[in-house]
């Protein structure tokens, strides 16, 4: 009987946030390639463009003109996936075809006016000023006593469905918990009814401790690539101090978010020399008006590209059938990441 190697050996591990498996199969990363290529994000992008919907005083699809913004901007969606008006409940007729009324508030929030800046190319005072939107629209939406969770997030890239290349993100809002939210919220609880304290700390300290999946860290956060990671390249961003959400970081804190933001995303784009494209998210607690011991300030990203520029991970087949499947494994590919400088390639 071999011995087991997790760089070598198909094996399960298990995510604790969400309660589910994910199989990893490295030695599959071997296997040639000989499947969809996507194009590489080469073009020069001007500092301002005169037909983007997002730049700076330039008018949108609806007929409004954007302010002549100087560093964060933040505006309504004009095609938002949730609204805001109150709508009655349908009648429910089987619990095997349940309808609920969801409402919600929709924003995009622009970096910066620079049309050819992205977060890995952004000064940290320039980051500091997007968290600070953050946290300002974090305690603005969910001052409403309709929304009970706001979701803070970034499509960066073509192929991650973003139709804008100037840097923006969004802000959806909404009366329900969703569904991820929903099942990390319930696995953070039962750890801290159980433990007393909180499940991303413990699994905090046990990561710096072991070291061989983490990618960086500074004073007041650190970056791994998780545990039970799905994505190639997929890494987490953690507060060290235990707590909920962005009210309660301190000025020091939030300058160390920004730090840990720039650092990971110049090592993406570093990685393959590209503008290396994912989705990211902030998990914070609720906003509706309850205590949240059991949360603790964390955001994903999710980066799709596998080996290379052009080729990235799907989630077809086995992965829609059964469940999440990944080839690299988390610790070779969090050293990848740790070994890159912090100084992106186009000032080199």
């Amino acid at each position: 009987m071999q011995t087991f190697n997790n760089n070598e050996h198909p094996h399960r591990r298990y995510n604790p946030l969400i309660g589910e498996w994910v199989l990893v199969s490295p030695h599959r990363a071997k296997r040639p390639w000989q499947g969809q290529n996507e194009s590489t994000a080469t073009q020069n992008l001007p500092a301002y463009d005169t037909t983007c919907y997002l730049c700076a005083g330039n008018e949108r699809s609806n007929g409004v003109f954007n302010d002549n913004y100087s560093d964060v901007y933040v505006f309504d969606n004009d095609f938002p996936s949730l609204l805001s008006e109150e709508v009655e409940a349908p009648k429910q007729t089987s619990p095997l075809f349940q309808i609920s009324v969801e409402r919600g508030i929709n924003r995009v929030i622009c970096f910066s006016p620079r049309h050819d800046l992205t977060i890995p190319e952004m000064e940290i005072e320039g980051i500091q000023k997007v968290i600070q939107a953050w946290k300002e629209q974090y305690i603005d939406l969910g001052s409403n006593d309709f929304i009970n969770h706001v979701q803070i997030f970034e499509n960066k890239g073509a192929v991650m469905g973003c139709s804008n290349p100037h840097p923006h993100g969004q802000i959806w809002s909404q009366s329900s918990l969703p569904t991820q939210v929903k099942k990390t919220q319930e696995h953070l609880k039962q750890y801290f009814i159980a433990k007393g304290k909180s499940l991303l700390a413990d699994y905090l300290a046990e990561e710096l401790e072991r070291k061989e999946r983490v990618v960086l860290e500074n004073e007041h956060f650190a970056v791994v690539v998780p545990f039970w990671a799905i994505w190639p390249f997929e890494t987490l961003i953690i507060s060290k101090r235990h707590y909920g959400n962005l009210t309660q970081m301190t000025s020091d804190e939030a300058l160390a978010f920004a730090d840990a933001l720039k650092c990971i995303t110049v090592k993406y784009d570093n990685l393959f020399e590209t503008s290396f494209p994912y989705s990211s998210g902030i998990h914070q607690t609720p906003t509706d008006g309850e205590e949240h011991p059991e949360w603790h300030f964390h955001m994903h990203f999710y980066p799709p590209l596998l080996r290379s520029a052009t080729v990235k991970k799907f989630m077809v087949g086995y992965e829609l059938m059964a469940e999440a499947q990944r080839d690299i494994s988390p610790e070779k590919s969090a050293a990848m990441l740790r070994d890159l400088p912090e100084v992106h390639y186009k000032l080199r």
